[in-house]
């Protein structure tokens, strides 16, 4: 079993309180960046294209356990930049496993063998080491040779230490269905807990324009990939519904709110994805966010997003909502053949609007009040 049965429990128990309350928007997921820096520049990335300034730039152990709080999500996952930079994070996974919230630390693993004696195994926490494929495809992903045998190493001596240990695989569109079948094959027989894995989002400011999927690929790839599939034991961390969406067989909107985000710039909207603006508070963000704006078929920039941060709060709505399709789902695995469910028409989406620049400029004007406020307060007034 993928996600220990203590995880279900509670957020099946969390999930159902909510629509017993009658609430429309809740988080699932709280994806918490406590930087942007990493020591990695992957070439489908578009999360640490930032000047230096923001990039030293740290949420305290006291701001992301205020976020954890705040949001009030079952599951926290820690993303950046890469989160091993942070000198105090042991803290933050160590505050959250206390509040009995289920922390996934995503991380390349570049500095996790060095970094295991500061956490401790157990059902709250796992590692979620991000590889994009076997050794050819990971390390060209990543742009930098060996990173995936350090990951394989380390994932080894976590396993041997007792750590839950999850595989984190974006794929691309030169991604091979029979490739990508023997790594899942691969990482199962390393003795991972479990797969989660997407097609890449297109960020505007990754490196790397001309390889991220469009729909109709993903659907292709991803029913090719579960074919190959069929009677083996793959364990994924995600739901059959989410899985059966990305086979073509769901006609899901996303559901930005089920994962908000909290960096260096405050709750960002509308999703992890996108950085169209910040809130001050997670109360602002679900309240004063336009979520209407955004997603497939209302958003140029949403059009080809088919991510797990985006659409498994919509899937386990679903489930919560129809349990016989989740069950019946679960039971035989995503749908590979047969007509695929509509698409969403995206005629009607807005154009995109390019922002990061000014958001950063903004961010960095007040980073340099700030210091020249600490160097001579006289002269700042």
């Amino acid at each position: 079993m993928s996600v220990p049965l203590q995880q279900m429990l509670r957020v099946g128990a969390y999930v159902a309180k909510q629509h017993l309350m009658g609430v429309r928007r809740y988080p699932l997921v709280l994806m918490l960046e406590p930087l942007f820096r990493c020591n990695l520049a992957c070439s489908g990335c578009g999360k640490i294209d930032y000047p230096d300034e923001i990039l030293n730039q740290r949420l305290s152990v006291e701001d992301c356990l205020g976020a954890v709080e705040e949001c009030g999500a079952p599951v926290v996952s820690i993303a950046g930049g890469e989160p091993l930079l942070h000198k105090e994070l042991h803290l933050v996974v160590e505050g959250i496993v206390r509040r009995r919230k289920f922390v996934y630390l995503c991380t390349n693993a570049l500095l996790m063998e060095k970094k295991l004696d500061l956490y401790e195994p157990g059902p709250f926490f796992t590692w979620s080491v991000h590889l994009d494929g076997g050794r050819e495809e990971h390390d060209r992903s990543v742009c930098q040779d060996g990173v995936f045998e350090r990951a394989v190493e380390a994932i080894g001596q976590a396993k041997a230490r007792g750590f839950r240990v999850n595989i984190n695989c974006t794929l691309f569109n030169q991604a091979a269905p029979d490739k990508v079948a023997r790594f899942f094959d691969d990482v199962m027989a390393m003795g991972v807990n479990g797969i989660t894995v997407s097609p890449g989002y297109a960020y505007e400011r990754a490196p790397d324009q001309a390889h991220f999927l469009n729909r109709r690929r993903t659907k292709e790839l991803f029913r090719d990939i579960f074919r190959l599939g069929r009677g083996k034991r793959w364990s994924f961390s995600q739901s059959g519904l989410f899985l059966d969406y990305l086979a073509g067989n769901q006609s899901y909107r996303c559901t930005p709110w089920g994962n908000p985000t909290r960096n260096y710039f405050g709750w960002q909207r509308p999703c992890y994805l996108l950085g169209e603006g910040y809130a001050k508070s997670f109360r602002e963000l679900m309240e004063e966010t336009d979520w209407d704006r955004y997603g497939t078929g209302n958003y140029e920039k949403c059009a080809d997003c088919m991510v797990h941060s985006g659409y498994e709060a919509t899937a386990v709505t679903d489930a919560v909502k129809n349990p016989l399709k989740a069950f019946a789902v679960a039971m035989r695995g995503p749908r590979t053949e047969g007509a695929m469910a509509p698409e969403i028409a995206l005629e009607q989406q807005r154009p995109a609007e390019f922002v990061f620049s000014r958001h950063v400029e903004d961010a960095v004007q007040r980073l340099h009040r700030a210091k020249s406020l600490a160097e001579s307060p006289a002269s700042a007034d």
